[in-house]
């Protein structure tokens, strides 16, 4: 079937170098090209906290899109946004949830792709005076993975972000020892995408993604963009056939008309482990 963007170009709003990840899979599975827009993404809020973001990660995206179509002119927009932060369920778990939003503001569609990544470094600590910071660095894969430094009293002096070799970084732990009254440094990952190639992988795998879903005609009216809306909980129990909380199945639908169709589970799976039943394991 063939790619209903074919040779069309998409404002891609981005300060952080996504279209590395992005602009491949858009041609090759659109045909399309991203036309990389220098909006100021910043003010809707950064990572560090300099700015704070206002609202959730859904409207921030879809803002983002936005800014890239007004300074572009064109109809086509793209945008990622990202959560990071302890799994709700196991909190000494970090988990980032991943976005991508398409906007085709002829159709007045709007298409988003979403993951929650298990695969991301993102962590904080606070280096105490003359604590070693080595063990920590292996950990969130420094120096190919930046970091972020500044005074553990935050108003103390100034922020180092993208701190990706050990001589930037030691001079900024330095400078932050010296601006914090007791010496300490707040350390943290910078997760700005071109700061983080685990979440520039991340952010590929979402727009593979995308690419298919808008490859994908709603059966019903024909809009690109027929894909998976939500799942319905209640796989039962391999033991005792209790309904868990795992997907029993999957909505998929049309975001333009409202179509929905219910259908199994992609993965095949039709019974949970004992592990995850209520009854089995309370």
């Amino acid at each position: 079937m063939p790619s209903p963007y074919a040779t069309a170009r998409i404002a891609l709003a981005t300060r952080h170098g996504k279209e590395r990840a992005l602009a491949l899979p858009f041609r090759w599975g659109l045909g399309a090209e991203l036309a990389l827009c220098p909006a100021d993404t910043d003010q809707l809020g950064t990572f560090s906290g300099e700015i704070p973001r206002l609202a959730d990660a859904f409207s921030t995206c879809k803002a983002k899109a936005r800014l890239g179509i007004e300074a572009s002119g064109l109809q086509l927009g793209l945008a990622s946004e990202a959560s990071f932060g302890p799994h709700p369920a196991m909190p000494m778990l970090a988990v980032g949830q991943e976005l991508l939003l398409f906007l085709d503001q002829e159709r007045d569609l709007c298409v988003v792709e979403q993951r929650l990544e298990w695969r991301t470094n993102y962590s904080q600590t606070v280096l105490e005076p003359d604590q070693s910071v080595e063990a920590w660095l292996a950990q969130v894969r420094f120096p190919s993975h930046a970091v972020i430094a500044r005074p553990a009293m935050a108003q103390a002096g100034e922020l180092f972000k993208g701190l990706h070799t050990a001589a930037a970084l030691t001079e900024a732990i330095s400078r932050c020892r010296a601006a914090d009254p007791d010496g300490r440094v707040w350390l943290e990952t910078d997760m700005r995408a071109h700061c983080n190639p685990t979440r520039m992988r991340s952010i590929r795998q979402l727009g593979l993604a995308l690419v298919r879903r808008l490859r994908c005609p709603c059966p019903e009216c024909g809009t690109p963009g027929w894909g998976l809306l939500d799942t319905l909980p209640g796989l039962p129990c391999s033991d005792c056939g209790t309904a868990t909380e795992l997907s029993l199945a999957e909505i998929w639908g049309c975001q333009q008309c409202g179509a929905r169709r219910e259908q199994p589970r992609r993965d095949g799976l039709q019974r949970a482990d004992p592990g995850q039943c209520p009854w089995c394991n309370p």
